[in-house]
Protein backbone atom coordinates (compact mmCIF):
# COMPACT_ATOMS: atom_id res chain seq x y z
CA UNK A 1 0.00 0.00 0.00
CA UNK A 2 0.96 3.49 -0.61
CA UNK A 3 -0.04 5.68 2.54
CA UNK A 4 -0.77 9.43 1.81
CA UNK A 5 -2.17 11.59 4.75
CA UNK A 6 -4.08 15.01 3.81
CA UNK A 7 -3.50 17.24 6.81
CA UNK A 8 -5.12 20.75 6.37
CA UNK A 9 -6.43 23.58 8.32
CA UNK A 10 -9.89 25.39 7.68
CA UNK A 11 -11.67 28.25 9.23
CA UNK A 12 -14.76 28.53 6.95
CA UNK A 13 -14.29 24.71 4.99
CA UNK A 14 -13.11 25.90 1.73
CA UNK A 15 -10.08 23.75 2.38
CA UNK A 16 -11.90 20.93 3.40
CA UNK A 17 -13.69 20.81 1.00
CA UNK A 18 -10.43 20.95 -1.75
CA UNK A 19 -9.32 18.02 0.63
CA UNK A 20 -12.05 15.69 0.38
CA UNK A 21 -10.97 16.28 -3.77
CA UNK A 22 -7.00 15.77 -3.02
CA UNK A 23 -8.28 12.70 -1.06
CA UNK A 24 -10.55 11.39 -4.35
CA UNK A 25 -7.33 12.23 -6.68
CA UNK A 26 -5.48 9.92 -4.94
CA UNK A 27 -7.73 7.16 -4.08
CA UNK A 28 -7.77 6.42 -8.25
CA UNK A 29 -4.12 5.26 -8.00
CA UNK A 30 -4.08 1.75 -7.83
CA UNK A 31 -2.92 0.31 -3.99
CA UNK A 32 -3.20 3.84 -2.57
CA UNK A 33 -4.77 4.02 1.11
CA UNK A 34 -5.40 7.99 1.89
CA UNK A 35 -6.03 8.95 5.38
CA UNK A 36 -7.71 12.99 5.99
CA UNK A 37 -6.93 14.46 9.43
CA UNK A 38 -7.45 18.32 10.47
CA UNK A 39 -5.17 20.92 11.91
CA UNK A 40 -6.84 21.87 15.16
CA UNK A 41 -8.42 24.78 15.86
CA UNK A 42 -6.85 27.54 18.80
CA UNK A 43 -9.20 27.41 21.72
CA UNK A 44 -9.14 31.32 21.28
CA UNK A 45 -10.06 31.61 18.07
CA UNK A 46 -12.91 29.47 18.97
CA UNK A 47 -14.07 31.61 21.01
CA UNK A 48 -13.03 35.10 19.30
CA UNK A 49 -15.03 33.19 16.18
CA UNK A 50 -18.46 31.62 18.16
CA UNK A 51 -20.98 34.49 17.45
CA UNK A 52 -20.36 33.67 13.15
CA UNK A 53 -22.73 31.55 11.86
CA UNK A 54 -20.73 30.79 9.10
CA UNK A 55 -17.70 29.99 11.20
CA UNK A 56 -19.51 27.91 13.65
CA UNK A 57 -21.00 25.39 11.04
CA UNK A 58 -18.10 25.11 9.03
CA UNK A 59 -16.18 23.27 12.22
CA UNK A 60 -19.14 21.13 12.98
CA UNK A 61 -18.97 19.50 9.47
CA UNK A 62 -15.60 19.13 10.31
CA UNK A 63 -15.90 17.52 13.91
CA UNK A 64 -15.49 13.52 12.93
CA UNK A 65 -12.57 14.26 11.23
CA UNK A 66 -9.50 12.78 13.10
CA UNK A 67 -6.74 15.45 14.43
CA UNK A 68 -3.78 15.14 13.04
CA UNK A 69 -0.79 13.78 14.90
CA UNK A 70 2.98 13.21 14.20
CA UNK A 71 2.63 9.93 14.15
CA UNK A 72 0.55 10.37 10.87
CA UNK A 73 3.33 11.83 9.59
CA UNK A 74 5.44 9.29 10.28
CA UNK A 75 3.08 6.78 8.93
CA UNK A 76 2.20 8.45 5.62
CA UNK A 77 4.30 7.93 2.15
CA UNK A 78 3.56 11.17 1.08
CA UNK A 79 1.51 14.15 2.69
CA UNK A 80 -0.93 16.74 0.77
CA UNK A 81 -0.57 19.95 2.47
CA UNK A 82 -4.03 21.74 3.00
CA UNK A 83 -2.79 25.35 4.10
CA UNK A 84 -5.14 28.19 3.71
CA UNK A 85 -3.67 31.41 3.69
CA UNK A 86 -2.67 34.38 6.18
CA UNK A 87 -1.44 37.42 4.85
CA UNK A 88 0.32 35.87 1.89
CA UNK A 89 1.78 32.81 4.05
CA UNK A 90 0.40 29.84 6.10
CA UNK A 91 -1.75 30.29 9.30
CA UNK A 92 -0.57 30.07 12.92
CA UNK A 93 -2.23 26.93 13.01
CA UNK A 94 -0.26 25.23 10.68
CA UNK A 95 3.25 26.60 11.34
CA UNK A 96 2.75 25.19 14.99
CA UNK A 97 2.06 22.01 14.09
CA UNK A 98 4.91 21.65 11.56
CA UNK A 99 7.21 23.76 14.33
CA UNK A 100 6.37 21.24 17.00
CA UNK A 101 7.48 18.30 14.98
CA UNK A 102 11.30 18.99 15.36
CA UNK A 103 11.71 15.74 16.49
CA UNK A 104 10.98 14.30 12.94
CA UNK A 105 13.37 16.35 11.32
CA UNK A 106 15.80 15.90 13.96
CA UNK A 107 15.47 12.29 13.40
CA UNK A 108 14.82 12.71 9.24
CA UNK A 109 12.27 10.53 9.18
CA UNK A 110 10.06 12.60 6.56
CA UNK A 111 12.94 12.56 4.44
CA UNK A 112 12.04 11.43 0.90
CA UNK A 113 8.61 11.85 1.48
CA UNK A 114 6.75 13.02 -1.71
CA UNK A 115 4.66 16.17 -0.45
CA UNK A 116 2.33 18.94 -2.49
CA UNK A 117 0.14 21.81 -1.07
CA UNK A 118 -3.33 22.91 -2.04
CA UNK A 119 -4.56 26.78 -0.73
CA UNK A 120 -7.34 29.11 -0.44
CA UNK A 121 -7.28 32.54 -1.02
CA UNK A 122 -10.06 35.68 -0.55
CA UNK A 123 -8.86 36.80 -4.13
CA UNK A 124 -6.61 35.62 -6.98
CA UNK A 125 -4.56 38.15 -5.70
CA UNK A 126 -4.56 37.41 -1.78
CA UNK A 127 -1.61 34.66 -1.95
CA UNK A 128 -2.52 31.69 -4.19
CA UNK A 129 0.97 31.61 -5.01
CA UNK A 130 3.08 33.16 -2.56
CA UNK A 131 0.95 30.91 0.28
CA UNK A 132 2.82 27.52 -1.81
CA UNK A 133 5.63 28.78 -2.08
CA UNK A 134 6.64 29.92 1.44
CA UNK A 135 4.90 27.15 2.95
CA UNK A 136 7.50 25.18 0.67
CA UNK A 137 9.95 25.92 3.05
CA UNK A 138 10.15 24.11 5.95
CA UNK A 139 8.85 21.38 3.69
CA UNK A 140 11.88 20.98 2.29
CA UNK A 141 14.00 21.53 5.74
CA UNK A 142 12.11 18.39 6.83
CA UNK A 143 13.47 16.61 3.03
CA UNK A 144 10.20 16.07 1.69
CA UNK A 145 10.61 15.61 -2.08
CA UNK A 146 8.10 18.18 -3.56
CA UNK A 147 5.36 17.57 -6.24
CA UNK A 148 3.72 20.91 -7.99
CA UNK A 149 0.85 21.11 -10.68
CA UNK A 150 2.28 21.39 -14.25
CA UNK A 151 0.40 22.96 -17.04
CA UNK A 152 1.20 20.01 -19.25
CA UNK A 153 -1.55 18.26 -16.93
CA UNK A 154 -3.75 21.45 -16.22
CA UNK A 155 -4.74 23.33 -18.99
CA UNK A 156 -7.56 25.08 -16.52
CA UNK A 157 -4.50 27.44 -15.54
CA UNK A 158 -4.19 29.39 -18.93
CA UNK A 159 -7.27 31.25 -18.25
CA UNK A 160 -8.07 34.66 -17.60
CA UNK A 161 -11.15 33.37 -15.41
CA UNK A 162 -11.16 34.32 -11.47
CA UNK A 163 -10.53 30.95 -10.57
CA UNK A 164 -7.34 28.72 -8.07
CA UNK A 165 -4.44 26.32 -9.70
CA UNK A 166 -0.66 27.68 -9.98
CA UNK A 167 2.32 25.35 -10.65
CA UNK A 168 3.10 25.76 -7.38
CA UNK A 169 -0.22 24.36 -5.96
CA UNK A 170 -4.33 22.96 -6.38
CA UNK A 171 -5.98 26.45 -5.24
CA UNK A 172 -9.22 27.87 -4.79
CA UNK A 173 -10.71 31.69 -4.32
CA UNK A 174 -12.99 31.88 -1.20
CA UNK A 175 -14.26 35.55 -2.12
CA UNK A 176 -13.89 38.75 0.18
CA UNK A 177 -16.38 37.34 2.17
CA UNK A 178 -15.54 34.00 2.04
CA UNK A 179 -19.09 33.31 -0.01
CA UNK A 180 -17.69 31.84 -2.98
CA UNK A 181 -17.30 27.91 -2.98
CA UNK A 182 -14.67 25.54 -4.84
CA UNK A 183 -15.22 26.16 -8.52
CA UNK A 184 -15.22 22.74 -10.26
CA UNK A 185 -11.91 23.65 -12.07
CA UNK A 186 -10.40 24.41 -8.58
CA UNK A 187 -11.36 20.59 -7.29
CA UNK A 188 -10.42 19.41 -10.37
CA UNK A 189 -6.67 20.21 -10.18
CA UNK A 190 -6.76 19.44 -6.50
CA UNK A 191 -8.28 15.56 -7.92
CA UNK A 192 -4.81 15.70 -10.38
CA UNK A 193 -2.37 16.89 -6.98
CA UNK A 194 -4.05 14.39 -5.17
CA UNK A 195 -3.12 11.48 -7.85
CA UNK A 196 -0.09 12.94 -9.07
CA UNK A 197 1.43 12.94 -4.74
CA UNK A 198 0.52 9.33 -4.89
CA UNK A 199 1.72 8.51 -8.10
CA UNK A 200 5.36 10.24 -6.73
CA UNK A 201 5.26 8.72 -3.65
CA UNK A 202 4.36 4.69 -5.15
CA UNK A 203 7.75 5.26 -7.03
CA UNK A 204 9.56 6.67 -4.22
CA UNK A 205 8.66 3.41 -2.20
CA UNK A 206 10.14 1.80 -5.22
Amino acid sequence: MTKILVPYYSTYGHIHTMAKAVAEGASEVEGAEVKIVRVEEFEVVKEAMSGQDAYVQAQKAQEDIPVATHDDLKWADGVVWGIPTRYGSMPAQMKQFLDSAGALWMNGELEGKATGIFTSTGSIHGGQETTAITSLVPLLHFGFVYVGLPYGENPEQLTTDGIGGSPYSASTVAGPDGSAQPDERDLTMAKRLGKRVTTVAKALRG
